[in-house]
């Protein structure tokens, strides 16, 4: 049985286009991401994921979305939950650990049962940054806090809920994208941290959440690492860093190519991630012309790729446990008990 190929690609809109319902046939990505643009009614939306698996014959093809709450929330009211930031969620763990958690933990099953009502599966969730002083806003209360501990503590417990739920988790933005001072979607971030100053703080929470089987690169540069290639393209740094010193043996994602992080040419980019050793490219704009340029430059997963995708399948199995109606309106009360302060 062939692979599919080394992407997880957008669309333009709501509704597929012929043209791009041929184009997804013939280049077999091996995934779909959604976006804002993207959503419309539950109806609509949950057709339009239907409509992509069509094309690429694969009623398991992975269809991703960014719904983390507050300012990255894809799925948005009247038709879905607003959700907390995470940086409230880390503020009630300063004050009481085991509320953090758990409201952390309830919030993710509700999160994973909004993106399942469209019959999305994978949501880009947790972010594992941490909050540093200089960090920019594009981050802000992405973060769950300013240390590794409550970070990783709580990205556990948001991993957990999704996966209770039937939703992958993936875990980002590895190694760190904390010490970014700009953004990373306007230009390439540098980080002068030393080597040994980043593996006591911004590397922590990847390696405590290496066993997840998912997880997606931050594009900045860090000098102590590669002081030439962005992490997403450097197969020094994906070796040495991420598999190696971070432990993490799952599928890893580029974060978009479309960013302008990224220098040279879109199907440049994704030929550089993919031999750097990233095992899928994610594109999330929908352009046709840059969809082009990039299936142009990009092949089948390798061997390895598809052995981490299968194993992350065999993961989330394990780990389902669904709450059921009840069980999620609970949660929802629940969690408005733990943080009155949240609409």
């Amino acid at each position: 049985m062939s692979r599919p190929r080394a992407l997880i690609l957008g669309c333009a809109g709501p509704d597929l286009t012929t043209e791009e319902r041929a184009f997804f046939r013939d280049a077999d990505p091996l995934g779909f991401i959604l976006f804002a643009r993207n959503i419309d009614t539950v109806e609509r939306a949950r057709r339009l994921v239907d409509d992509l698996r069509s094309c690429v014959a694969r009623s398991d093809a992975p269809v991703l979305i960014d719904q983390e709450g507050g300012r990255v929330a894809r799925l948005r009211p009247p038709n879905w939950r607003k959700a907390p930031p995470a940086r409230l969620l880390g503020d009630l763990y300063a004050r009481n650990p085991e509320q953090g958690l758990e409201a952390t933990r309830l919030n993710s099953r509700l999160l994973a049962a909004d993106v399942a009502s469209i019959g999305c599966d994978v949501d880009c969730l947790p972010v594992l940054d941490i909050a540093f002083p200089e960090t920019h806003a594009v981050i802000g209360d992405r973060a769950y806090a300013d240390r590794p501990e409550p970070v990783a503590a709580l990205g556990r417990a948001a991993a957990e809920g999704l996966l209770a739920e039937g939703v992958m988790p993936v875990i980002k933005h590895i190694p760190g994208h904390g010490r970014a001072t700009v953004d990373s979607h306007e230009a390439l971030p540098t980080v002068t941290a030393s080597r040994a100053e980043l593996e006591r703080t911004d590397f922590v929470p990847f390696q405590l959440l290496s066993d997840l089987p998912w997880a997606m690169t931050g594009h900045l540069l860090f000098e102590a690492i590669d002081p030439k290639e962005c992490i997403t393209v450097s197969a020094g740094a994906v070796q040495d860093v991420i598999r190696t010193h971070i432990g993490f043996d799952g599928l890893l994602l580029s974060d978009d190519l479309s960013m302008q992080a990224l220098g040279g040419s879109l199907g440049d980019r994704a030929a550089r991630a993919l031999a750097a050793g990233c095992d899928v490219a994610l594109h999330c704009n929908g352009k046709m012309p840059e969809m082009v340029e990039i299936v142009g430059r990009t092949g089948p997963m390798t061997e390895a790729a598809g052995r981490r995708f299968q194993a992350g399948r065999s993961f989330l199995a394990r780990h389902r446990a669904p709450a059921g109606g009840r069980g999620l309106a609970d949660a929802a009360r629940r969690v408005a008990e733990l943080l009155p302060e949240w609409g």
